[in-house]
């Protein structure tokens, strides 16, 4: 996990905020893959619970990890959430469009990795859109529907996120992936942490995440048939 705190400053930023306010002033419902107004509740679980499951991937694309973990995911036909980092985003935007090519669901997981537990709200605002405007130049009209914060430091964002249209997207289980421990202990992780409803917080990003990758494909066919059911977070706080 990376700790950088790059912040928009300049011009890019008063663009941004401009653009912002006029974005606030609309309606939650008016942007892609909004169904209806977001709440400043972060969701951490999925919206039936009992023995579902929405496996979420941070800080990616990752043109090491990420390809291959799409491979596993499409063989297992299990849809998942890619929370993207926008400067990856730019460096690797074929991949954010294979993402969402294969019916993956996409999260604003802001531009650089920054810390935003103690940004003001226009910081907040001016980061959240510029990613979005990143994921969308590699993926015009992606639907954007969820915010993770780095760290999960939220400070002021959840707020923020919600007037963009985006829910704020928890989790219940971290395994800790991001300081590999060996794909059988994530697998152990996984296997013993999962509970009804659960996000499972993972990374395709960030790292080597080889061993991440080699625990989803162990561990999505043993949960399958100990009778568990992968879907997406809830929609709504």
């Amino acid at each position: 996990m990376k700790t950088s705190r790059r912040r928009v400053r300049g011009p890019l930023l008063a663009v941004l905020l401009t653009l912002g306010l006029s974005l606030s002033a609309t309606p939650a419902s008016a942007f892609p893959g909004s169904p209806g107004p977001a709440t400043p509740d972060i969701v951490d679980s999925t919206e039936h619970g009992g023995r579902t499951v929405a496996l979420t991937f941070d800080d990616g694309p990752n043109p090491e990890d990420t390809p291959e973990l799409l491979d596993v995911l499409r063989r297992h036909r299990v849809r998942a959430v890619f929370c993207l980092q926008g400067d990856q985003v730019q460096r690797h935007p074929g991949i954010a469009r294979r993402i969402a090519r294969e019916g993956h669901t996409l999260c604003n997981h802001s531009m650089y990795h920054g810390d935003m537990g103690d940004w003001s709200e226009e910081e907040i605002r001016a980061d959240l859109l510029e990613t979005d405007a990143a994921i969308r130049e590699a993926v015009p009209f992606a639907r954007i529907p969820y915010f993770r914060a780095p760290y999960g430091s939220w400070g002021r964002s959840p707020g923020v996120a919600a007037d963009l249209g985006m829910q704020p997207l928890g989790w219940s289980l971290a395994v800790e992936d991001w300081v590999p421990p060996g794909t059988d202990e994530l697998v152990r992780r996984v296997e013993e942490g999962v509970g009804p409803g659960a996000v499972v917080l993972l990374h395709d990003g960030g790292g080597d995440r080889s061993q991440t990758v080699e625990a989803v494909a162990r561990v999505v066919p043993e949960l399958r048939s100990a009778g568990w059911r992968f879907t997406l977070p809830a929609r709504r706080g």
